[in-house]
């Protein structure tokens, strides 16, 4: 058990059959009455932002999760297969688990996925990744001094914006975090 003076961000705990994640947490102590936190915590599953406040020393269920390396191998239909970098181990997780960190697996792409226990609740992609372009329209000779973009289909399936001069066959460095562009990958 922990109380409201273990809080910190990304203090994980459990509430019935819910796991939280603190986003943001402060202490206030006003004039008159007692003290409690007001918190934003992140649903670990359902990644849904809630507000909540708690008496100071109140108690909550505190949960280890922990992070295990894992290597992307391949997609087979709604079903994306990951190898532990350190067991050797295979696991399957479902699309729907994913959410947008799908549309930036390519093969052999390192992730971390968090446990709790042995159950799989996230996964975290690196914050940067390197994509093939895989379609795009041309770009013109001179339409390079203005900051226009035009659309591009990744590898993966995914359609993002990239400048006039990328063109297919390229590869392109992807924040995970926003799905943006941020630069063409010379090799």
């Amino acid at each position: 058990m922990a109380t409201t003076a273990d809080f910190r961000n990304g203090f994980t705990f459990q509430d019935g059959d819910n796991l939280f994640s603190i986003v943001e947490f402060l202490h206030v102590k006003p004039g008159k009455g007692g003290a409690f936190v007001r918190t934003k915590l992140r649903n670990v599953k359902t990644k849904a932002i809630i507000e909540r406040t708690f008496r100071a020393g109140e108690k909550v269920d505190e949960v280890r999760l922990e992070r295990r390396p894992y290597d992307f191998l391949y997609r087979d239909g709604d079903f994306y297969f990951f190898m532990c970098s350190e067991t050797y181990n295979q696991i399957q997780l479902a699309k729907e688990m994913l959410g947008d960190a799908s549309n930036f697996l390519i093969d052999n792409c390192p992730v971390e996925i968090l446990f709790h226990g042995e159950i799989p609740i996230e996964l975290a992609l690196p914050k940067f990744v390197e994509i093939e372009i895989t379609h795009t329209e041309p770009g013109f000779k001179g339409n390079t001094a203005q900051n226009k973009t035009k659309p591009a289909t990744l590898v993966t399936g995914q359609v993002i914006n990239v400048p006039l001069f990328i063109d297919i066959g390229n590869i392109v460095k992807i924040d995970t975090d926003t799905g943006e562009y941020i630069e063409r990958v010379t090799k």
